[in-house]
């Protein structure tokens, strides 16, 4: 198992064993991005795609998640909130 000093945490820890994406960015996250802080976007990502009801099928819905992917992780850009206001306030 491969250690790195993430770039998101600063910390020394394992690397992800493969790549998530086959481009550039899937081999930065690799590179620079712990198995942590790739967990804790794993869940904002679940996040982002309930919240916003995402059809990840899309290419705009692909592009939102890249454009989030790279400003959680990197701190490049903007990324998207989630509206929390309305937690638990919701009925079916």
């Amino acid at each position: 198992m491969t250690e790195i000093s993430c770039t998101r945490c600063g910390e020394e820890r394992a690397t992800l064993d493969k790549l998530p994406f086959p481009d550039n960015l899937g081999a930065r996250i690799q590179a620079e991005i712990c198995r942590i802080c790739w967990d804790e976007w794993l869940q904002r990502q679940m996040q982002l795609i309930n919240h916003y009801a995402l059809d990840v099928r899309t290419a705009e819905a692909r592009d939102f998640l890249r454009r989030n992917v790279e400003a959680f992780l990197f701190g490049s850009g903007e990324a998207d909130e989630i509206d929390t206001s309305q937690e638990g306030k919701l009925s079916w």
